[in-house]
């Protein structure tokens, strides 16, 4: 427990497990709303009226641990309109719980992947979104006291609150970096796969550039409303990454765009969203532009952007593993293609 030392900074915001208890019905299964690796999420109410998400960790999960330290003392100190905002926690005993605003539209998974709700999900609540996850992001690289970088950036981890405006959320993989640090390294990869950055994926290096991909893999999926991974399913050699590419080198890219959008009107505005989305997964950092830039791209229509490269697409890094393992430069290929580390979602 050594690790839960940083907490103590945060003691104003501990809650007992009696009152948690109480809020969520004795965690009753009519108030669970999600589970994931780390534990479950529950739906909870206070005696003041006050609606809030309890997420209880697992006692059995040692890396629950080690995601609970971290989201407390580091989302404690991040405040902003596009990140989860932490309301408290609970330590006693085994008990370790975490306990957030209530987001009441889910995530954006919930919306962007049901063929039944894509129809209502139109280009002015996506574009919306992609600006609001850029917002989040930059407070997170740039704005806050703090440079943070995610490093699980995915559908299912930004959440929508009753206006459809996206929170960033579950930090349990975040790190921090020191204000001159620009990138760092692991030999543990976590995260999930299909938005990892190559240079992550393949090497446990990760950096704000990292978390830039992982935008540009959810902004290309916001338009397209397909899953990065779906491709493979449908029985090609594609990922979504290539797939958009090639539409775009082709002068067919409009056909990447969700066929529930039907407004003509935003046509410029969403190929401008696929541009951008393209130079974001560029296979060389230095290609991708920052958080900062995308944001002034996208308040402004008159900047000029430098034409994509091809992205690296499943392919690629699975040839580049293969040469890299004969060369015993790499990391094991079991943890590149690890599964989500966890998909508990705070709602």
């Amino acid at each position: 427990m050594n690790d839960l030392k940083g907490i103590l900074t945060a003691e104003s915001l501990q809650y007992d497990f009696g009152t948690i208890e109480a809020a969520t019905n004795c965690f009753s299964a009519q108030n669970k709303i999600g589970k994931g690796g780390f534990g479950d999420v529950y739906k909870g109410k206070f005696l003041t009226g006050q609606e809030v998400a309890v997420k209880r960790l697992s006692r059995r999960s040692s890396q629950g641990v080690k995601e609970f330290t971290n989201e407390v003392v580091l989302v404690a100190k991040l405040q902003h309109r596009n990140l989860v905002r932490l309301l408290g926690f609970c330590l006693e005993g085994e008990e370790k719980i975490l306990i957030y605003e209530l987001v009441p539209n889910k995530s954006l998974d919930y919306f962007l992947f049901d063929t039944k709700k894509q129809s209502s999900f139109d280009w002015s609540i996506r574009d919306k979104i992609i600006r609001g996850i850029v917002r989040g992001l930059v407070y997170l690289h740039e704005d806050s006291r703090l440079r943070i970088i995610h490093r699980d950036l995915k559908a299912s981890n930004i959440l929508l609150d009753k206006d459809m405006n996206p929170k960033i959320s579950d930090f349990g993989m975040a790190r921090i970096f020191g204000v001159d640090q620009t990138e760092g390294s692991t030999n543990t990869i976590v995260g999930t796969y299909g938005y990892m950055s190559p240079e992550y994926a393949l090497h446990g290096q990760f950096s704000v550039k990292s978390d830039v991909f992982s935008f540009g893999v959810l902004l290309l999926e916001i338009i397209s409303g397909k899953r990065t991974r779906s491709f493979y399913h449908e029985g090609g050699l594609e990922d979504l990454l290539t797939h958009a590419w090639k539409l775009w080198k082709d002068g067919k890219a409009m056909e990447l765009v969700d066929p529930t959008l039907d407004d003509s009107n935003s046509t410029s505005e969403v190929m401008r969203r696929i541009h951008i989305g393209l130079l974001c997964v560029q296979n060389d950092l230095d290609e991708r532009p920052t958080t900062a830039l995308v944001a002034h791209i996208l308040s402004s229509d008159s900047a000029t952007l430098p034409e994509p490269n091809r992205p690296a697409s499943f392919n690629d890094y699975t040839r580049i593993r293969k040469f890299d393992q004969l060369s015993k430069k790499s990391i094991p290929l079991s943890s590149v293609c690890r599964e989500p580390i966890t998909e508990v979602y705070p709602r």
